[in-house]
């Protein structure tokens, strides 16, 4: 590796003295977020249900509604897989740019939210019922 990409010793250190405000943009920003993002799976799952009324009816027992809240925490926690990419990117020289488009990263882990919960619901819960 050649001295001009051999980061400098006192850049590193800068670095991790910015890690307490880089933490804390990563949460304002995706915490925010967050609450569009349960809501929009909440939608997504309450239309199932209000469309398709009679036949969801047999799926609601006590194991399908664990299964539920167990779902809803797996999604949760596949949203914090968000700050891995984001804390990483801004420590980067582009950060600045990161940070102006990390709403594709929210955009792209929505749909795919969205799409999953789709699946779950259609291939695990329609059938059955």
């Amino acid at each position: 590796m050649d001295a001009q990409h051999t980061p400098k010793p006192a850049n590193r250190v800068s670095q991790f003295r910015d890690l307490p405000t880089i933490l804390s943009d990563a949460i304002r920003y995706w915490e925010r977020r967050r609450i569009l993002y349960n809501l929009i799976l909440a939608v997504v799952v309450i239309a199932w249900i209000g469309l398709t009324w009679p036949h969801f009816r047999p799926a609601f027992a006590a194991p399908s509604l664990l299964l539920l809240v167990i779902l809803a925490a797996l999604a949760n926690l596949c949203y914090c897989a968000a700050y891995v990419a984001d804390v990483t990117m801004q420590f980067t020289d582009f950060g600045a740019a990161w940070r102006r488009g990390r709403w594709i990263l929210w955009l792209l882990g929505m749909v795919l939210a969205v799409v999953l919960a789709n699946y779950w619901i259609v291939d695990e819960i329609y059938p059955f019922v």
